[in-house]
């Protein structure tokens, strides 16, 4: 018993269940998973939990899992879904090795059980309304009623099906229903529905079909005819266990395994929407550009932002699997991504929010080429790129204040910092246009503090960035939120929405070794955050750059104040 328990130290419930049927020569030791997305929309960072658990179950048993697409609703899949979940899937780091599957593959399989079903008495054709079958069911305190369909003799209920898959009957008229029980505590099994006619092209069967298995039927069916041993489902799926066992048990048939479901808390991540509908909602609406738009969730979305794969699955790690639903707050995902960044982003200077600075004593034309190293000193990689130093500079706006308080450490009239890499300036005077705002600062350098180097007896506090007048022009976009509300449940999230969950700046200076950045590489804005060159929008010498997440969290700040 001890070597059990040590055993299954640090391990998730669910790797324990595997350990013991593992144990016991359960399924003679296999470990099947398979992770069967609908091909009705793009996946999101909760499909990432559930396609790293059960794919790295099965890396971590040396078994196998299935990539198999739930197809099962024509009038709201398509392959341009299909074709993106496999992007997902690979992006992420897992392989499927071939076992790539589709609930359409058993479609007749399904229709020869639901024929048995029926001549065994335990299913019958409805012709209540959908409406009817709501009020029949009753509610979680009063039983249902059964329907007077069922009294049909098994002669009747073949008969119809048949007639409904010849295509004889338009859509809703008739359901199957599995005979149950209406009395039942578990709503899903006061007599569920089976099928129902859907007179709609599917985009692998063509329309060979005009019935199709609903889920609760088609899933337990696949899973068995896969040989799948660990069905692992996310906790709105526990009501449905028992039907799930229900057709297994009540279906004729020999399976390569008997597959068992379990239940795992699903990822809900703060301050955005995680429902396939709400995603589908803002991106028809048009609220974002796109099933790829930074903003959201979806792992294209996240890719596009310049997440990396590491960083998502390291956090996935994080958050772990329970049997408890739990909120999972922003930072936790943004802490894993600079952990991860922070070792492949070499650090470069842009300035989002140009202000001129001209300094005085330094030569006009005169251009310095100094070198600054991609890394701290603290990441074991080398390399470095040449910055221009001349006598017009870019800072950041914020880096000045013309009457800064004493625990501003920047620049001000009479004040001194430290530029990057160069030298030390001091403010001395300022330029106003017309309305009083500032055209240029005008600084002395002293051309003693290259490179870090500070005179004797004096202490610089700042360092700020800069560019030089060479920089090149580029566009940089910041995300922020989706929402400004950590959880909203059942209230109108497009009310909602982050007014200010993107912002385009489009005269920023960049340090000239930035025109060579290729879209899909990482960098790190010094004191500004870490970005991504746009894989979409980028061209040759114009990039344009994605802030993945920032260097420091601000967001509780923000909220905090508000």
């Amino acid at each position: 018993m001890e070597e059990t328990s040590d055993k299954h130290v640090g391990k998730d419930f669910i790797r324990r269940i595997i350990d013991e049927d593992i144990h016991t020569n359960r399924n003679e030791g296999k470990v099947v998973t398979r992770f069967p997305p609908e091909p009705n929309g793009f996946l999101h960072i909760g499909h990432a939990k559930s396609i790293c658990l059960n794919f790295g179950i099965a890396e971590e048993y040396r078994g196998a899992c299935h990539l198999r697409f739930d197809d099962t609703d024509p009038t709201k899949e398509d392959v341009r879904y299909e074709d993106s979940i496999q992007q997902d899937v690979r992006w992420l780091g897992f392989d499927w090795k071939g076992k790539l599957f589709h609930a359409s593959d058993y479609f007749e399989k399904m229709y020869e059980y639901a024929i048995e079903l029926i001549k065994a008495g335990k299913a019958y054709v409805d012709g209540l309304t959908e409406e009817e079958i709501r009020e029949y069911r009753g509610t979680v305190t009063s039983p249902g009623r059964i329907s007077p369909y069922a009294k049909q003799s098994v002669e009747e209920n073949l008969d119809l099906f048949k007639r409904m898959r010849a295509g004889e009957f338009p859509d809703s008229k008739y359901v199957l229903r599995a005979r149950i029980d209406m009395a039942a505590s578990n709503m899903k099994m006061r007599d569920p529905l089976l099928y129902r006619i859907r007179h709609a092209h599917h985009y692998r069967t063509g329309d060979k079909w005009c019935i199709y298995p609903m889920y609760d039927y088609a899933h337990p069916i696949s899973d068995a005819i896969e040989g799948i041993t660990h069905s692992i489902c996310t906790l709105e799926f526990e009501n449905n266990r028992a039907l799930y066992d229900w057709v297994l048990d009540n279906i004729p048939a020999k399976f390569p395994s008997r597959p068992h479901q379990y239940e795992f808390a699903r990822l809900d991540l703060q301050y955005t929407v995680m429902s396939k509908r709400k995603l589908l909602e803002l991106v028809e609406k048009k609220y974002v550009s796109g099933w790829d738009d930074p903003r959201l969730p979806t792992i294209a979305g996240l890719r596009r932002r310049g997440c990396t794969p590491e960083a998502i699955k390291k956090f996935c790690e994080l958050v772990g699997i329970a049997k408890a639903n739990s909120s999972v707050e922003m930072p936790q995902f943004e802490f894993c991504l600079r952990d991860d960044l922070n070792t492949k982003a070499p650090r470069v200077m842009a300035v989002l929010r140009p202000l001129k600075v001209i300094i005085d004593n330094y030569p006009e034309g005169q251009v310095e080429q100094l070198d600054a190293p991609y890394w701290p000193h603290d990441i074991p990689k080398t390399g470095s790129r040449i910055v221009p130093f001349t006598r017009e500079l870019y800072i950041e706006k914020d880096d000045f204040l013309e009457n800064p308080p004493k625990d501003f450490f920047r620049l001000g009239p009479g004040r001194e910092v430290r530029l990057r890499y160069g030298y030390c300036v001091t403010c001395t005077h300022v330029d106003k246009d017309e309305n009083g705002e500032i055209r240029a600062i005008h600084c002395t350098y002293d051309p003693e503090t290259r490179s870090g180097g500070s005179p004797i007896g004096r202490k610089v506090k700042g360092t700020i960035h800069w560019v030089s007048s060479n920089a090149i022009s580029g566009e940089i976009r910041l995300y922020d939120r989706l929402l400004t509300e950590s959880h909203l449940g059942d209230t109108d999230f497009l009310s909602h929405i982050n007014p200010h969950s993107l912002e385009v700046l489009t005269d920023c200076r960049l340090e000239p070794s930035l025109a060579a950045a290729k879209p899909g590489e990482h960098f790190q804005f010094e004191r500004q955050g870490y970005f991504f060159v746009d894989p979409v929008d980028s061209k040759p010498g114009k990039p344009v750059f994605n802030r993945t997440v920032t260097l420091k969290d601000s967001w509780s700040k923000k909220t905090a104040k508000a």
